[in-house]
């Protein structure tokens, strides 16, 4: 049943918002072990939220658009009364949250009742979702594989089915190298378009919070719910919302195929998924974003040298209490001469200008969004095109272009992946990518691939 289906079943008073906690617990209890998503359930929270939302059907007033859905959030989001970790051990000393993250009060406002929190890369700087600190989450479609990252608990709580919607973060990728690898949908909107305040973030002018769903209505359901104006996250455009509603009408809407940086360092499954669609979708444009690989680079070292600062104080203090791989990144962007990075900020400036200018010609472009299906938990390495190349961050190579312009972006699971031929049946997606401020032309597109057959997520096989 989708989230917004079991809301109106909860406003209609025909199931008891109660009775869905219950439940969501004692499966959580049941299966988090295997997935390692949870790092924090906040059972007495949800349970006091629950009998909220009935008492609100039973006084006949409307307890709000996602009453009663279970949702959970990624780490780096402030949990009144909780810690906030972001899945660093170094967190552990900070006093509790006051108070909760702007998008938790949104969906709380909503209805939705918060089950906990989710497991991710330390500081989110990471692709796996193998943190040294709480361990590795597990792809539900192969527990033996990684879920990607940095928000790989937020994928794997909704692709197993524990929890129907989860929020992420994405600086370059995280949200959709693990929707892609998980299976399931996922939103990074906007740069600027939901506030960010209460979380922890990563690299600032990067980072992007947004939703996991298995349903596209789901997804479009909790967006809605999450927009509001918020003036203490200075990065925030408010510039007012029109609810998006998905549905399959995209004439008039120009779709064309990414591609040259695009069609590039990956496998053939990226390729063979960023193919079905544009053959659903009639979509034979190829259109190039000028200076895509440049605008990887720059990201790189932009990245590392905002995360590096934000984080100096416990690289010079209590460097042995971060995980080895994330400090070691830090360091090196800390030692980052600051000519590099003046220059870098250059290149995205120039790059995003010519990167605008394409949707002068298309509305949205089609990509691939993760270069293979999911690696195994501890792969170091993989070869692609003859070449033997990290993992880690070899998953944003078609991200991270994207990401570092603030583009929106919704990535599409493929429906059938072993239709598809993907290795070992794995799920795999694509990104949708539109002009800024345009999301809904995104869940129009969408929803033509839901009707259509083609995007929708993938059953768990494992």
């Amino acid at each position: 049943m989708s989230a917004a289906q079991l809301a109106a079943q909860i406003r209609a008073g025909t199931r008891r918002a109660a009775d869905v906690v219950e439940e969501r617990l004692a499966d959580i209890q049941a299966r988090n072990a295997t997935f390692n998503a949870f790092t924090e359930v906040t059972a007495t929270r949800a349970r006091a939220e629950a009998a909220a939302v009935d008492a609100k059907v039973a006084a006949g007033q409307d307890p709000g658009p996602m009453a009663g859905v279970p949702v959970a959030v990624k780490n780096l989001f402030d949990l009144e009364g909780l810690t906030t970790l972001a899945g660093a051990k170094i967190e552990r000393d900070t006093p509790p949250a006051l108070r909760d993250a702007f998008l938790v009060r949104q969906m709380r406002s909503a209805g939705a009742v918060m089950l906990g929190a989710l497991n991710m890369d330390e500081y989110a700087y990471g692709f796996t979702t193998e943190n040294a600190h709480f361990g590795p989450c597990h792809n539900p479609h192969d527990l033996t594989r990684i879920a990607g990252g940095s928000s790989g608990g937020s994928a794997v709580a909704v692709a197993g089915g524990l929890v129907p919607i989860t929020l992420g973060s994405d600086t370059n990728g995280s949200i959709r190298v693990p929707a892609s690898l998980c299976g399931i949908w996922g939103l990074k909107p906007t740069y600027g378009r939901l506030s960010r305040s209460g979380g922890f973030l990563f690299a600032a002018s990067f980072d992007h919070l947004g939703p996991f769903a298995r349903e596209l209505a789901d997804l479009a359901l909790v967006y809605n719910a999450l927009q509001g104006e918020d003036r203490e996250d200075p990065a925030q455009h408010w510039l007012g919302f029109a609810p998006v509603t998905p549905l399959p009408e995209i004439g008039g809407l120009r779709i064309g195929m990414a591609g040259d940086h695009f069609t590039r360092g990956g496998h053939a499954e990226g390729y063979a998924a960023v193919a079905a669609v544009g053959r659903a979708l009639g979509a034979t444009q190829s259109v190039t974003i000028p200076d895509a690989a440049m605008g990887r680079a720059a990201a790189f070292l932009i990245t590392m040298a905002e995360g590096a600062n934000l984080h100096l104080p416990n690289l010079r203090s209590r460097p042995e209490d971060f995980d080895f791989a994330t400090r070691d990144r830090f360091l090196a962007g800390a030692l980052l001469p600051a000519h590099w990075v003046q220059q870098a900020q250059r290149v995205r400036a120039a790059y995003r200008a010519k990167a605008l200018a394409i949707f002068d010609e298309v509305d949205v472009l089609i990509a691939p969004a993760t270069p293979y299906v999911a690696p195994k938990i501890g792969q170091d390495m993989i070869e692609v095109e003859g070449v033997s190349l990290p993992v880690r961050p070899n998953l944003g190579v078609y991200t991270q272009p994207i990401s570092c312009i603030g583009l929106p972006v919704i990535a599409a699971p493929i429906a059938d992946p072993v239709g598809l031929g993907t290795p070992g049946g794995m799920p795999i997606g694509v990104q949708l990518i539109a002009a800024p401020w345009a999301e809904e032309k995104l869940f129009r597109v969408a929803a033509r691939l839901e009707q259509l057959g083609i995007c929708a997520a993938p059953a768990v096989r494992s």
